[in-house]
Formats: structure tokens, sequence, C-alpha cells
């Protein structure tokens, strides 16, 4: 089955390029894709899932077809969060959802999964490699006066980060990644070949290096205490190479409703483990109370 396909505003006037899977009598279920990726990064579990869920993508502001703001700070965590309300009032009309995301889209999602707005919009949250920042932050400090060795390896898989703050280097690096280099970069940490392509890579890799400059300074200097509005599933890559499973142990005290499983996988399991990831989206949201509308 095809995707239908549409535009959405956002309410800063950006454009984004949304997609719909399956029978709108469906649970609705949507996906949000991480950095340096698009919506077609999901595709894969996307056909697993969409004869059980009515599935929503869309490309992430900068990201897929997308439009570029101009301005780092059009990037925030807050506006991320009001495009994904706008995304979901456009195409679901305000019917309640599942939410699972992966990455970058995993760490924004945080934002509306804690946003008292929500609650009772998002029926479950599947998180894949994307902590809340403000969680992390509060952990980074806590093993800053605590562990300071253990801080030393949290902080070692996130060097990454610290580069992206750079704003011309940063961007520059992406030229020299097309979509055949990247793909193999990531089927060589994934154990597996002929993973689908990112044909956007170049694009991708360098406008969505604002996510981290408009939020990760902010976020982590002035952390804020979140808590989720909906159950909370963790998928947590056990051979994750950019971030740490730690910040999965300080979820507790900010999940009322908490269910965490472990997948033999690197970062990108979307690609190369979709059956175990769908499963798991899938078995966790049927578990939910149903409050379709």
């Amino acid at each position: 089955m095809e995707a239908r396909t549409q535009w959405v505003n956002t309410s800063d006037q950006q454009r984004l390029y949304v997609k719909a899977w399956g029978d709108e009598r469906s649970p609705a279920l949507v996906l949000v894709h991480g950095y340096p990726d698009n919506q077609e990064v999901w595709e894969p579990v996307i056909q697993l899932l969409m004869k059980d869920f009515y599935i929503v993508t869309y490309d992430v502001r900068g990201a897929g077809q997308s439009t570029i703001p101009k301005r780092v700070k059009d990037f925030r965590l807050e506006q991320l969060s009001q495009d994904l309300d706008s995304v979901t009032q456009a195409v679901l009309g305000g019917r309640p959802f599942h939410l699972a995301a992966h990455d970058w889209g995993s760490i924004q999602s945080w934002e509306s999964v804690t946003e008292p707005k929500f609650r009772g919009q998002i029926l479950s949250y599947t998180t894949i490699s994307g902590p809340c920042l403000d969680h992390a932050a509060f952990l980074l400090r806590e093993q800053f006066k605590n562990k300071k060795a253990n801080l030393l390896k949290l902080l070692s898989k996130s060097w990454y980060i610290g580069v992206f703050q750079l704003p011309f280097l940063a961007p520059a690096v992406w030229h020299f990644f097309n979509p055949e280099r990247w793909g193999k970069i990531v089927n060589e940490l994934e154990r597996k070949q002929q993973l689908p392509l990112n044909h956007n890579i170049q694009k991708d890799g360098k406008y969505g290096i604002s996510l981290y400059r408009a939020n990760f300074i902010p976020r982590l200097t002035k952390p804020r205490q979140r808590y989720a509005v909906c159950p909370v599933q963790a998928i947590v890559l056990k051979h994750d190479n950019f971030v740490s499973p730690d910040y999965i142990a300080t979820l507790p005290q900010w999940v009322e409703d908490l269910s965490i499983i472990e997948v033999e996988a690197n970062h990108w399991a979307v690609l190369s483990q979709p059956e175990k990831i769908a499963h798991s989206i899938a078995e966790f949201a049927q578990k939910q109370p149903s409050q379709e509308i």
C-alpha cells in the first residue's frame, strides 16, 4: 500500500512533508525519525505495522522534503513539540495516538511526552536511543558529584555533540558523505549489508546539526523537572555506539509506568532489526487501554 502524502504548515510557517499509511480506522501511531535521517528510515518498520495501525510519519523541519528554517533558534524543543501537534491535528483531527521515536526524534518527542497538554492525547510512548535532555542533565550532574569515572564513560559516547556546536566546520563535513559512503558506515555498525540508503544524507546531516546547537547547551545548563504523561517503553540497544544505556537508569523517577526491553543491535536497529522493533512497538501499544475517539 502506498502512503498518502500532504503538507502541514507549522505555527511559524514552516512546511512539513507528511505521510500516512494503512487504514484510518486502525489505532493511530506516529513515528518520529532521528538524525541524520528522514522519515524514510521507518519504512522497514512501517511495512510490518501498517496492518494493525494507522501510521503517520513526517520529515522533521530541516530534514527530507520539509522546509529548512534559517535561524538556529527555530529548532528549539518547544517548537519541535508544536510541530508534532500541528501534524497530529492536521492528519488525525484530535484523535489520541501512540508515539514511537528514534534518536533525535526520541529526544524531541520527550518534550511532548512530558508536556501536560498531551495527557490523554499520547496513549503510549516508545523511546529508542534518545533520552530527555533534562533527565540527561540531572544524571550528568549526579555523576559529576559522585561518579566522575562513569561521567567520562557517558561523555565519551557523545563526543560528536561538542563537534556539532562548531558553526561552520560541522555542517561542511557532510559534503564528504554521499549516500553510498554513509550507507557503508551504517552497514558496518549494524553488521548487516544492503540496508536502505538515505539519498538525502548530505542535506539531512548539514541542516539537522541545528537541532544540537539550539538545544543542548540551554537544556544541559538549565534542566527542568519533566514527568511523563503516559506509559513509556524504553528500547535499549545493547551495542549502541552513540547513546549510553545508563540514561535509562534514571527513568523510574520521571516515568510512573515504565517498561524496558533490550535488543541485540547497534544504533540503527530500525533498519537492521525492523521485526524486533515493530513487534516491541506493537505489543506495548496494544497493551494500553484504548482511548480512541
